[in-house]
């Protein structure tokens, strides 16, 4: 998981928008967004844990297997995170908690380049 928050801070605070929506989405379906506990590192890697557990390579029920032994499960892993979200902006700000932060999640070993479209609401 890799943090984005400052980069989609500093775009709605270019946009120039006091009060809003901040609609996040990312543009694949082997990575996903999440607002998850972005003061301790152990959170993310538990979570980490997790899905692969939750979503274990190499399992013989999976029939999409011709891109790799992770591709079905990182489309699992993105069906059970979410692919989008919305962050309401207050005061030119995203309305995040204190421990919040914004993560693109990326579910496949090798990774490549992702797009994340990023639209400000008045």
């Amino acid at each position: 998981m890799t943090e984005i928050t400052r980069k989609i801070a500093d775009i709605v605070s270019e946009a120039g928008v006091e009060f809003g929506v901040c609609t996040l989405f990312v543009r694949h379906t082997s990575a996903s967004l999440v607002i998850q506990e972005a003061a301790d590192p152990a959170a993310r890697h538990d979570l980490e844990v997790w899905l692969e557990r939750t979503a274990p390579e190499n399992d013989p029920a999976y029939t999409h297997t011709e891109e790799g032994p992770d591709d079905m499960p990182s489309h699992i892993r993105s069906m059970i995170t979410s692919t989008s979200t919305v962050i309401p902006i207050t005061d030119g700000k995203l309305a995040l908690g204190t421990w919040q932060g914004i993560f693109l999640a990326e579910h496949r070993r090798n990774t490549r380049p992702r797009q994340v479209v990023v639209h400000i609401s008045p």
